[in-house]
């Protein structure tokens, strides 16, 4: 099979869909491989080191996207990258379609196969090939939040652990998950007063036995929000509903009770955003101010440590692309665990219950739409 790996051209966005490592395992299996040239640059590979493992190295994504028949990124794909899409390709890369009608209708109108990293289902029912973001952007949080506390960008000018005889900053974290569960790692491991609200009772248990008397555990319910919410001093967004837009927590009304120059992390922005002031922003211009609270909001944190996130992330995504290239699409998604959660769309038909939901638009389930 002819896979391509092209550029990432979001905003500030550095990480690459394969690593020479990974480039080789498919070379070594008689695979050809399609490299934009200087797409690694970003996390460290050069176009050699691409070249040295039977990569092809080309100019521009117009090769890689006319030839290939399995496209392998990163990030969603933007407007110029859909439009060079077509059907009987196809492209797996992180999506996220339940906040973005254009992108859906651009992959549905391409009669691509589009296969989400978000939605792909590990063997426990988790979700292995989102996790090593989720772990990276959980920890970014609080570097991120940290940074955004120091009043020269905007904040309360509040030290994250604070100093012997100062107390600490107050930091709230919304969601036990993978994300939640890093950003809490590095919160209390800075000192900082940590609290964790969710919903689940096996969760705050599990997090209070792994942390201690450390990290405060609450029940997640309105009162709680808005207690939590409006005494803290950073609050990380970090819920996730799998291929769904994010629900709203945090509303602009508890946004104005805030404390001045306190700081919100939306983690959740890709998936439409947790905080309702929150909208999307790049590593160029990351932050904006409402109602004199910071707002920390970029879609693709994990990129701004390219290195350390294309090396996470290829650990988990090669063994599936290994099969996509070795089986086909149609034959990995049936015979490959998990990957068949994984299909959005194919062949015009959207097969993401969770986006369709949130979209609009109509849904057909994956094992119908690959017999079509």
């Amino acid at each position: 099979m002819i896979v391509g790996v092209p550029k990432e051209i979001k905003n500030e966005e550095r990480r690459v869909g394969m690593t020479p490592g990974s480039v080789r395992e498919l070379t070594s299996r008689g695979h050809s491989v399609l490299v934009e040239g200087s797409a690694g640059l970003g996390s460290g590979y050069p176009d050699s080191a691409y070249a040295d493992v039977g990569a092809k190295v080309v100019d521009g994504p117009d090769t890689v996207f006319a030839e290939a028949e399995l496209i392998v990124k990163v990030k969603e794909p933007q407007a110029p990258e859909r439009a060079r899409l077509r059907e009987g390709q196809t492209l797996f890369t992180y999506l996220h379609l339940a906040p973005d009608p254009d992108q859906a209708r651009d992959l549905l109108a391409s009669g691509a196969t589009c296969i989400a990293y978000e939605t792909v289902l590990g063997r426990d029912g988790g979700l292995p090939l989102l996790a090593p973001m989720s772990k990276v952007a959980g920890r970014m949080s609080i570097q991120a939040g940290a940074h955004c506390l120091e009043a020269p960008q905007g904040g309360s000018g509040i030290l994250l652990g604070g100093v012997p005889g100062v107390a600490p900053a107050k930091v709230t974290v919304i969601g036990g998950g993978v994300v939640g569960t890093n950003a809490i790692e590095m919160a209390v491991g800075l000192g900082a007063d940590v609290a964790i609200l969710d919903r689940s009772v096996d969760v705050l248990d599990r997090l209070a036995r792994r942390f201690g008397p450390a990290l405060r555990t609450v029940y997640s319910t309105q009162a709680a929000l808005d207690e939590w919410v409006l005494g803290a001093d950073l609050v990380i967004g970090a819920v996730l509903v799998p291929g769904a837009a994010a629900p709203r927590l945090v509303t602009e009304e508890m946004v104005k009770g805030m404390k001045s120059g306190s700081v919100l992390v939306d983690v959740a922005i890709d998936q439409g955003g947790c905080f309702q002031t929150s909208h999307a922003t790049t590593h160029a211009e990351p932050t904006y101010v409402v109602h004199d609270v910071v707002h920390y909001c970029v879609a693709n944190m994990p990129g701004a440590v390219p290195h350390t996130s294309t090396e996470a992330l290829n650990d988990v995504t090669l063994p599936y692309v290994i099969a996509l290239a070795d089986q086909g699409a149609v034959d990995a998604l049936n015979s490959v665990p998990g990957l068949l959660g994984g299909l959005n769309t194919h062949k015009g038909m959207l097969t993401e219950e969770a986006a369709a939901d949130a979209l609009g638009f109509e849904f057909v389930a994956e094992a119908e739409a690959l017999s079509r």
